[in-house]
């Protein structure tokens, strides 16, 4: 089994309840969950603990990956754990990843720190892994520049 871990820590100029929304509204995410040149085309969330989180992701090369799973605690506006996996175009089951979110505001500022954790048995998943760290970096700067920050 294939693992890789992302930690980062970002601060934004925006408040606390502002970047937590972003993080649970369909209309927020489809702007920025995902790395440079991706758009997201099809985005649901039901932002409650066991609540789903879906969406799919196209790359710059059209491939998609569908990203579903499930809002596995919820403490707004300080802290979120997702649990998601990634599928294919032929739907098969790519990688799992836990996503766990600090979110703490001091003067106006918010701080997001992230631990993701995905695993994935395919060779296809070690080759997402490697790019897991450029990838989470892109989609929180893409998270910026949605807060306008």
């Amino acid at each position: 089994m294939n693992e890789h871990t992302v930690r980062l820590t970002r601060v934004f100029r925006a408040p606390r309840e502002r970047v937590f929304e972003c993080w649970t509204r369909a209309e927020h995410l489809t702007h920025w969950f995902a790395p440079k040149g991706f758009t997201i085309h099809s985005c649901e969330t039901d932002a409650r603990p066991g609540g789903t989180f879906k969406l799919c992701m196209r790359t710059p090369w059209g491939k998609e990956y569908w990203v579903r799973g499930e809002f596995r605690e919820i403490k707004a506006p300080a802290h979120l754990l997702i649990h998601c996996t990634a599928d294919d175009h032929e739907g098969v089951a790519r990688l799992q990843e836990s996503i766990d979110v600090t979110f703490s505001e001091e003067r106006g500022q918010t701080t997001v720190a992230l631990v993701a954790i995905a695993r994935g048995p395919s060779d296809e998943a070690a080759r997402m892994l490697k790019g897991m760290d450029q990838g989470w970096a892109e989609t929180i700067d893409r998270l910026n520049q949605h807060l306008g920050s």
